[in-house]
């Protein structure tokens, strides 16, 4: 069995992905399917730090859109992370994976609060951790969360985990004729205005030279097999 090639990585999960084919909220046999994939991994001892995001409850900019205030609205969609953190970390006890969440919030009666060292020390004993509330500020996505918490923790791939399977020239929805990178560098993807995160964090992934892979996580096996070093989805390296 080939040996991963990543020992740490940090795992960047849409709230949208736990919906399933519902209009909102947590689907729990889709969210015990992502469990599954996550479990392949962590069984081959790679250690994961998880980021994931509100959609599904609540999507800040959106709401902001339709007049409530960008900070207020945000500070919700932090609050959805945590609730989805929470659904993610029961599902993954259920599993029998050992994890924790910390949260940029201090919401302690809930959650433990963010501690990097703390947080690093989780990994090192085989436990995952998930990264709830974004960064804890208004104004950032939960991209930039996962490019943060990644360079902090010391990853060495932030593995955006979507419901495509990778990037293309166009979108494929709408353009039949779209095709598939399977590597592209930083600077290309920038001169191709194309959209793999928001500009903030795809920025500190590149100043950090923090290589990202775009993947589907619906399909089987797809997160083993970038773990793996195989060619699955897009990776954008350095």
């Amino acid at each position: 069995m080939a040996t991963p090639k990543y020992k740490r990585i940090l795992l960047k999960l849409s709230g949208e992905a736990l919906m399933g084919d519902d209009a909102y909220g947590i689907n729990r046999q889709t969210i015990s399917g992502i469990v599954a994939e996550i479990k392949k991994v962590a069984d081959l001892g790679v250690q994961m730090g998880v980021v994931i995001g509100g959609g599904n409850i609540f999507r800040g900019v959106a709401a902001s859109a339709s007049g409530m205030d960008r900070a207020q609205a945000d500070y919700m969609g932090m609050l959805a992370t945590v609730m989805n953190s929470l659904a993610l970390q029961d599902a993954m006890r259920i599993a029998g994976l050992p994890v924790r969440v910390q949260s940029a919030l201090d919401i302690q009666q809930v959650v433990e609060p963010y501690v990097r060292g703390k947080a690093i020390r989780y990994l090192e004993q085989g436990r995952i951790v998930i990264f709830a509330a974004g960064t804890g500020n208004p104004f950032f996505t939960t991209d930039t969360a996962a490019a943060l918490r990644g360079a902090e923790i010391g990853a060495e791939i932030v593995l955006k985990a979507t419901k495509v399977d990778g990037i293309y020239t166009a979108d494929p929805k709408k353009d039949p004729s779209a095709t598939k990178y399977e590597t592209i560098s930083f600077d290309e993807v920038i001169q191709k205005d194309l959209k793999v995160m928001d500009a903030t964090a795809f920025a500190l992934c590149r100043d950090q030279k923090l290589p990202i892979n775009v993947f589907s996580i619906f399909e089987p096996g797809a997160l083993e097999r970038v773990v793996r070093g195989a060619t699955e989805g897009t990776l954008v390296y350095c």
